[in-house]
């Protein structure tokens, strides 16, 4: 349990999913280290959106062979 607590902590998720609207500066993901900020995004620990629009998650193999999702945001026109 995190910090003594008698609950676990909930906070580390996937906070949209694909397709999804979302707006500005909207946070997507905190604590999980195999997503990783694509277009439109910025963060390490926690990433969030620079723009308003949809979510697209894309897959891509890194050079040590791990795959990783990133998040792209397609802004709204």
């Amino acid at each position: 349990m995190a910090g003594g607590k008698s609950t676990p902590k909930k906070d580390k998720a996937l906070k949209v999913s694909g397709n999804q609207a979302v707006l500005n500066g909207q946070i997507l993901v905190r604590g999980i280290p195999s997503y990783k900020a694509g277009s439109n995004t910025r963060g390490i620990g926690t990433i969030y959106a620079l723009c308003a629009g949809k979510i697209r998650f894309t897959k891509k193999k890194t050079p040590k062979g791990s795959v990783k999702t990133f998040i792209n945001v397609l802004p709204d026109k």
